[in-house]
């Protein structure tokens, strides 16, 4: 739509020229329902806006993405919305320097998990609605100025149907039947504005520090009711407000806190300041393990050090998007560690979030963690590994290399002298080189404005005798040399176990460091650069050590060492430099002994990902089946009732393999086969049945069968990743047109029709769409919402096609459309090096 993607350099003129004093915005929802419960397409949407104008006179526009608008007055005076309105911008001319603008809409609800999203539970047929902007999705429910740097105070008025409920930002200040008024928000961008209204079920507590008092709320839908632990939710959130108040000794800014978790979420969560929005998925419906109430407990947290990182001080535009994400990732993992149960929470971070950010870092459309952000379809997309993980690494090793009090004084500094406004880089820059006397600037050109991964790799030589290390160097390439604040380790066999006897911190600066520090210790079995997890690179080790971790990874005792060379051997598979059955065998050795339960299914998913991908064609079938093997070994061995009985269990149905594997996972669900312990309630239920759809065991009836145990919005899910799993080309054809050529399905059907369509059992079944993908991107990138287009652009890739023809196809194709959208254009890139990455792993594969 013409106007609808805002580019940074408007942003900037309509900042210099506008300042925003206010915004009123009066919403009727009562068309969400109608007397027969049918969906109702449109919204009223009134809002009035107080704003200066630098020059009187000049002209500028309003965003809003709407159907239709109905009538639009500028300082009292009538405009035509015909003339005035384009269906995403509204012109304004021949501004005063005070001016009242005034726009009445028709807003569509969204399907999709943008703008005002409508989900009828069918469970129930209870409607259920939400918001959701970033980066710029609030002009699609009521008029504005989109963009982070033109922030203001909010007032809401809702109009909601009989026995609803409504939350927004502000408390409730009033009601008058179902009209819900609620008090101004502080200065707050337009991203973070928040409406969520329905029969939801609500929860109250509250928040006490001293004088202070914090009115906490957390709800969802009614039929989760009964799985909602909201009572560790603000166990969480209770313990994050006492650590953020005195980690940055800025009370709280925003008055309230709720959390709703809500249907159909497209993230993780979002930090609307008094009404955090989360994905339902972490209100859990059966048994899990530790590893999931750490991950809610992190994402609860990570929302909460936005209020002050991201609401409190915000961005001007999304090029520094990282002064919000990089900081929440970081913050959310520093506070969970300090302030909660979930003690091992750098282990979690060291084994998954690296993982993340070592991938994007690695990727043609990588880029600092300042990015260059040209217009919204780029912020879109910036919402990457490299903005929230390599970012949060980045910072872990500041406050490696800076000091902790330093860098939370650093914080203080910058919510006091920045509060309710917009920053840059160099603001925060500005206050960190004052409390910690370090170059701030030499460390940002290095650590934030560069990209690409280093890789640190020990060479030792020894003495004469062999038994004392003579020197000790750690090379250093990959990317820009860089200073890295780390600890290299030294480890011996002691009665089994490998253990640390050895250790030094240095600074790692140049293409070679010498760790003077060790020299004279005694032979190491096992050499481990960036033991402690302090900097950001990628670990190699030297012969010896790679002999020991093959024959020994499982005996290093201390769990966060471990977990890194865990990643230091997944990164040498990704990177061609281990065959992938020797990362399977490995895995195979030691994954049964993996105490961290976050790192056992972090392992779980890369030994799936070398099967799939890495592993040479003719190798696969044989994997394929040791691997089963080895889970359902490991799952009869397990403890019964255990977090890692459930983890293997899991495995084993995603892995099985042989005729054996699926009537054993067909016995599992009739009841006929029992594992002691092993619990198999719905959720476990679902993951049975998926592989046996995928390989031709459960047919529609099996399936059908299944909803009607579990006829909820999540069983609906499951039923459509089953029924787009099975093996047939008219399932297949079918479920390529839901997605493809229709946009009757919601967003969080689409995800699950996705999902289901590409099983790696079925690549020949799976070969006629690749021609089709690339004949469809461009329409349906043109045609769609940008959330949707990723989930096609992403999720249809042919990746499965492993063969160099697909990765020829997919370069004609980027050379014949260099014209299409740069957004489109990185995410086929991204696809593209994953493939080209494919190939060159099986060929390593093939010639082990």
């Amino acid at each position: 739509m013409p106007g609808e993607n805002l580019s940074r350099d408007e942003a900037r003129e309509r900042a210099a020229l506008l300042s925003v004093e206010g915004y009123e915005v009066a919403l009727d929802l009562r068309s969400a329902v109608g007397e027969s419960g049918a969906e109702q397409r449109t919204f009223r949407s009134v809002t009035t806006i107080r704003f200066r104008c630098a020059t009187p006179g000049a002209s500028t526009f309003a965003d809003l993405v709407a159907p239709s608008v109905t009538s639009v007055t500028l300082n009292g005076r009538a405009l035509d919305p015909s003339a005035v309105f384009d269906g995403a911008r509204i012109a304004l001319e021949g501004l005063a320097e005070e001016n009242v603008l005034v726009v009445d809409a028709q807003c569509a609800y969204s399907r999709t998990g943008e703008g005002m999203h409508r989900f009828v539970d069918p469970e129930d047929g209870e409607v259920y609605l939400y918001t959701q902007y970033e980066p710029a999705d609030a002009r699609r429910v009521f008029a504005n100025f989109e963009q982070p740097d033109l922030k203001a105070p909010y007032r809401f008025e809702v109009t909601a149907p009989e026995g609803w409920t409504v939350w927004s930002n502000g408390a409730e200040e009033s009601r008058d039947g179902g009209v819900w008024r609620f008090a101004p928000t502080r200065p707050i961008s337009t991203y973070i504005t928040c409406v969520v209204a329905g029969p939801y079920h609500y929860v109250t507590d509250t928040y006490r520090r001293g004088d202070l008092e914090i009115p906490l709320g957390a709800m969802c839908r009614k039929g989760l009711a009964r799985h909602f632990d909201a009572d560790d939710v603000f166990r969480v959130t209770k313990q994050g407000l006492d650590f953020f108040h005195e980690a940055f000794d800025y009370p709280y800014p925003f008055g309230k806190y709720d959390q709703a978790f809500v249907p159909e979420y497209n993230l993780g969560a979002m930090e609307n300041p008094g009404l955090v929005t989360f994905r339902e998925e972490y209100i859990y419906r059966g048994k899990v393990t530790r590893a999931a109430y750490e991950r809610r407990a992190n994402v609860v947290l990570h929302e909460m050090a936005h209020m002050w990182f991201g609401d409190l001080v915000t961005m001007k535009w999304w090029d520094d998007l990282w002064l919000k994400e990089s900081f929440a990732d970081f913050m959310g993992t520093f506070s969970m560690v300090e302030a909660t149960r979930f003690e091992d929470g750098w282990i979690t971070f060291a084994n998954n979030r690296k993982a993340w950010a070592y991938r994007a870092d690695q990727l043609p459309s990588t880029h600092p963690v300042t990015a260059d952000i040209r217009d919204l379809e780029d912020a879109k997309l910036n919402f990457d590994g490299i903005t929230y993980a390599k970012g949060a690494s980045v910072l872990k090793q500041l406050v490696a290399y800076a000091g902790r009090e330093a860098f939370l004084e650093g914080s203080r500094r910058y919510f006091t002298r920045h509060a309710y406004g917009n920053t840059t880089l160099g603001d925060l820059l500005a206050v960190l080189e004052e409390t910690s006397g370090r170059d701030m600037k030499a460390w940002s050109r290095s650590w934030l404005e560069t990209s690409g991964v280093n890789v640190l790799t020990p060479v030792v030589t020894y003495d004469g005798t062999g038994d004392r290390v003579a020197e000790l160097v750690v090379e250093q390439d990959g990317a820009e040399a860089r200073p890295h604040r780390a600890v290299v380790g030294l480890y011996r066999l002691d009665g089994g176990r490998l253990v640390r006897y050895a250790r030094a911190e240095t600074d790692i600066t140049g293409t070679r460091t010498a760790v003077t520090e060790l020299a004279g210790a005694e032979r190491p079995a096992l050499v481990l650069v960036n033991d402690e997890d302090l900097t950001y690179c990628k670990v190699r080790f030297d012969e010896d050590s790679l002999a020991t971790l093959r024959a020994h990874l499982g005996d290093i005792t201390d769990p966060l060492a471990r977990a890194l060379c865990w990643s230091a051997l997944w990164n040498m598979t990704r990177d061609a430099l281990m065959p992938a059955r020797d990362f399977v065998e490995v895995v195979l050795a030691f994954a049964g002994r993996e105490s961290d339960i976050g790192v056992l299914q972090m392992l779980h998913v890369w030994v799936r990902t070398a099967l799939t991908h890495y592993a040479a064609p003719q190798w696969r079938g044989t994997g394929g089946r040791l691997v089963a093997r080895a889970a359902l070994r490991e799952l009869r061995s397990a403890e019964p009732g255990s977090e890692h009985q459930l983890t293997w269990a899991r495995f084993f149905a995603s892995v099985a393999a042989t005729d054996e594997d699926f009537a054993f996972l067909q016995g599992l669900l009739a009841g006929t086969e029992t594992v002691d312990g092993l619990d198999v309630d719905q959720e476990l239920r679902w993951a049975l049945l998926e592989p046996l759809a995928a390989h031709g065991r459960a047919d529609e009836s099996v399936i059908g069968a299944e909803l009607a145990r579990d006829d909820t919005a999540s069983g609906k899910r499951h039923q459509v990743r089953c029924l787009a799993a099975r093996p047939s080309a008219a399932v297949k054809a079918q479920a390529w047109a839901q997605v493809v050529e229709s946009d009757k399905l919601s967003n969080a059907l689409v995800e699950a029709t996705i999902t289901g369509f590409a099983q790696p059992s079925q690549r020949e079944l799976l070969a006629p769409y690749a021609e089709k993908y690339f004949a469809a991107i461009e329409r349906v990138w043109a045609e769609r919402s940008i959330q949707i287009g990723m989930d096609v652009v992403r999720g249809l890739f042919p990746a499965l096609q492993d063969r160099p023809e697909t990765l020829e196809a997919t370069d004609a194709w980027l050379a014949a459309h260099e014209g299409a959208a740069p957004a489109l254009r990185r995410l086929v890139l991204e696809a593209r090096d994953d493939l080209a990455r494919a190939l060159r792993a099986q060929e390593c594969d093939a010639n082990a």
